[in-house]
Protein backbone atom coordinates (compact mmCIF):
# COMPACT_ATOMS: atom_id res chain seq x y z
CA UNK A 1 0.00 0.00 0.00
CA UNK A 2 1.36 3.40 -0.92
CA UNK A 3 0.44 6.71 0.55
CA UNK A 4 0.57 10.04 -1.18
CA UNK A 5 1.42 13.27 0.53
CA UNK A 6 0.47 16.54 -1.02
CA UNK A 7 2.46 19.50 0.15
CA UNK A 8 0.97 22.93 -0.13
CA UNK A 9 3.42 25.80 -0.42
CA UNK A 10 3.13 28.38 2.31
CA UNK A 11 2.65 31.82 0.76
CA UNK A 12 5.13 34.46 1.83
CA UNK A 13 4.10 38.12 1.75
CA UNK A 14 7.76 39.13 1.28
CA UNK A 15 8.14 37.49 -2.13
CA UNK A 16 7.14 39.15 -5.41
CA UNK A 17 4.25 37.56 -7.31
CA UNK A 18 6.58 36.48 -10.13
CA UNK A 19 10.37 36.33 -10.35
CA UNK A 20 12.15 39.20 -12.07
CA UNK A 21 13.68 38.56 -15.50
CA UNK A 22 17.15 38.51 -13.88
CA UNK A 23 16.10 35.96 -11.25
CA UNK A 24 14.50 33.76 -13.92
CA UNK A 25 17.63 34.03 -16.10
CA UNK A 26 19.78 32.99 -13.13
CA UNK A 27 17.52 30.05 -12.27
CA UNK A 28 17.39 28.87 -15.90
CA UNK A 29 21.19 29.03 -16.11
CA UNK A 30 21.15 25.91 -13.95
CA UNK A 31 19.46 23.94 -16.72
CA UNK A 32 22.08 22.57 -19.13
CA UNK A 33 21.17 22.86 -22.81
CA UNK A 34 22.73 21.99 -26.10
CA UNK A 35 23.82 24.83 -28.37
CA UNK A 36 22.43 25.36 -31.85
CA UNK A 37 23.00 27.83 -34.63
CA UNK A 38 19.72 28.56 -36.38
CA UNK A 39 20.10 29.55 -40.03
CA UNK A 40 18.00 30.64 -42.97
CA UNK A 41 19.12 30.99 -46.56
CA UNK A 42 18.04 32.81 -49.66
CA UNK A 43 18.19 36.55 -50.07
CA UNK A 44 17.67 37.00 -46.30
CA UNK A 45 20.58 34.73 -45.29
CA UNK A 46 21.16 34.86 -41.53
CA UNK A 47 22.44 32.81 -38.58
CA UNK A 48 21.93 33.04 -34.83
CA UNK A 49 23.15 31.09 -31.78
CA UNK A 50 20.25 29.68 -29.76
CA UNK A 51 19.72 27.22 -26.95
CA UNK A 52 15.91 27.40 -26.76
CA UNK A 53 15.36 24.42 -29.07
CA UNK A 54 13.55 21.13 -28.53
CA UNK A 55 12.07 18.10 -30.21
CA UNK A 56 8.26 18.13 -30.10
CA UNK A 57 7.04 15.06 -32.00
CA UNK A 58 8.46 12.12 -33.92
CA UNK A 59 5.31 11.49 -35.97
CA UNK A 60 4.89 13.96 -37.52
CA UNK A 61 8.50 15.12 -37.11
CA UNK A 62 8.28 18.48 -35.31
CA UNK A 63 10.75 20.71 -33.47
CA UNK A 64 10.46 24.11 -31.86
CA UNK A 65 12.73 27.05 -31.28
CA UNK A 66 12.02 30.18 -29.29
CA UNK A 67 13.28 33.47 -30.68
CA UNK A 68 13.04 37.01 -29.30
CA UNK A 69 10.66 39.05 -31.41
CA UNK A 70 13.21 41.89 -31.58
CA UNK A 71 15.87 39.83 -33.41
CA UNK A 72 16.66 39.80 -37.10
CA UNK A 73 16.32 35.98 -37.11
CA UNK A 74 12.70 36.37 -36.05
CA UNK A 75 11.95 38.44 -39.15
CA UNK A 76 14.02 36.22 -41.44
CA UNK A 77 12.18 33.03 -40.45
CA UNK A 78 8.82 34.76 -40.86
CA UNK A 79 9.86 35.85 -44.38
CA UNK A 80 11.51 32.65 -45.59
CA UNK A 81 9.12 30.20 -43.86
CA UNK A 82 11.98 27.76 -43.24
CA UNK A 83 15.08 27.39 -41.06
CA UNK A 84 18.06 25.17 -40.43
CA UNK A 85 19.13 23.90 -37.02
CA UNK A 86 22.82 23.10 -36.48
CA UNK A 87 23.55 21.23 -33.23
CA UNK A 88 27.09 22.26 -32.34
CA UNK A 89 29.83 19.81 -31.45
CA UNK A 90 32.17 20.32 -28.49
CA UNK A 91 34.86 21.88 -30.70
CA UNK A 92 32.54 24.55 -32.17
CA UNK A 93 32.48 27.06 -29.32
CA UNK A 94 34.04 29.63 -31.66
CA UNK A 95 31.00 29.33 -33.97
CA UNK A 96 28.61 29.63 -31.02
CA UNK A 97 30.30 32.86 -29.96
CA UNK A 98 30.54 34.17 -33.53
CA UNK A 99 26.84 33.72 -34.30
CA UNK A 100 25.96 35.26 -30.91
CA UNK A 101 28.03 38.39 -31.68
CA UNK A 102 26.20 41.50 -32.82
CA UNK A 103 29.38 42.79 -34.47
CA UNK A 104 29.56 40.07 -37.15
CA UNK A 105 28.75 41.01 -40.76
CA UNK A 106 25.12 41.06 -41.91
CA UNK A 107 23.47 38.89 -44.55
CA UNK A 108 25.40 36.30 -46.54
CA UNK A 109 28.71 37.97 -45.58
CA UNK A 110 28.42 36.51 -42.07
CA UNK A 111 29.07 33.10 -43.63
CA UNK A 112 32.18 34.15 -45.62
CA UNK A 113 34.64 32.80 -43.02
CA UNK A 114 32.47 29.83 -41.99
CA UNK A 115 32.66 26.34 -43.52
CA UNK A 116 29.08 25.57 -44.56
CA UNK A 117 26.96 24.04 -47.31
CA UNK A 118 23.40 24.74 -48.45
CA UNK A 119 20.73 22.35 -47.22
CA UNK A 120 19.42 20.20 -50.04
CA UNK A 121 15.75 20.95 -49.24
CA UNK A 122 15.56 24.55 -47.99
CA UNK A 123 18.98 25.91 -48.90
CA UNK A 124 19.50 26.98 -45.29
CA UNK A 125 23.20 27.15 -44.40
CA UNK A 126 24.32 23.95 -42.65
CA UNK A 127 27.57 24.16 -40.73
CA UNK A 128 30.36 21.72 -41.50
CA UNK A 129 31.37 19.79 -38.41
CA UNK A 130 28.02 20.20 -36.66
CA UNK A 131 27.05 17.22 -34.54
CA UNK A 132 23.62 17.16 -36.18
CA UNK A 133 21.50 19.31 -38.42
CA UNK A 134 17.87 19.61 -39.44
CA UNK A 135 16.08 21.49 -42.20
CA UNK A 136 12.63 22.67 -41.20
CA UNK A 137 9.58 24.30 -42.72
CA UNK A 138 7.79 26.81 -40.49
CA UNK A 139 4.47 25.22 -39.49
CA UNK A 140 3.08 27.44 -36.72
CA UNK A 141 4.04 30.54 -34.76
CA UNK A 142 2.87 31.00 -31.17
CA UNK A 143 3.11 34.09 -28.97
CA UNK A 144 5.31 33.50 -25.93
CA UNK A 145 5.82 36.78 -24.06
CA UNK A 146 8.81 38.61 -25.55
CA UNK A 147 9.56 35.60 -27.78
CA UNK A 148 7.79 33.70 -30.52
CA UNK A 149 7.67 29.92 -30.46
CA UNK A 150 8.38 28.65 -33.97
CA UNK A 151 7.10 25.15 -34.66
CA UNK A 152 8.84 23.51 -37.60
CA UNK A 153 8.21 20.35 -39.58
CA UNK A 154 11.50 18.52 -40.10
CA UNK A 155 12.10 18.00 -43.83
CA UNK A 156 15.60 16.52 -43.65
CA UNK A 157 18.06 15.63 -40.89
CA UNK A 158 21.41 13.96 -40.31
CA UNK A 159 23.88 13.39 -37.50
CA UNK A 160 27.43 12.28 -36.87
CA UNK A 161 29.16 10.95 -33.79
CA UNK A 162 31.04 13.21 -31.44
CA UNK A 163 30.76 15.19 -28.24
CA UNK A 164 28.25 17.99 -27.69
CA UNK A 165 28.75 21.63 -26.77
CA UNK A 166 26.64 22.61 -23.75
CA UNK A 167 25.63 25.84 -22.09
CA UNK A 168 25.38 25.78 -18.29
CA UNK A 169 25.84 28.34 -15.54
CA UNK A 170 26.33 31.16 -18.03
CA UNK A 171 29.16 29.45 -19.91
CA UNK A 172 30.07 26.89 -22.53
CA UNK A 173 31.14 23.38 -21.55
CA UNK A 174 32.78 20.74 -23.72
CA UNK A 175 33.30 17.04 -23.57
CA UNK A 176 29.82 15.69 -23.02
CA UNK A 177 30.16 12.04 -24.01
CA UNK A 178 28.63 11.02 -27.31
CA UNK A 179 25.67 8.65 -27.00
CA UNK A 180 26.34 5.00 -27.59
CA UNK A 181 25.23 3.69 -30.94
CA UNK A 182 23.58 0.32 -31.33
Amino acid sequence: MTSERHLTPVPSPDLPATPSPQVLRDVMSHYATGITVLTAGGEHCHGMTANAFSSVSLDPPLVLCCIARTTQMHEVILRTKHFGVNVLSADQERLARYFASRSRPKGRAQFDDVDWFPGRVTGSPLLAGALAWLECELTEVYHGGDHSIFLGTVLDAARRTGDALLFFGGGFHQGVPAPRTA
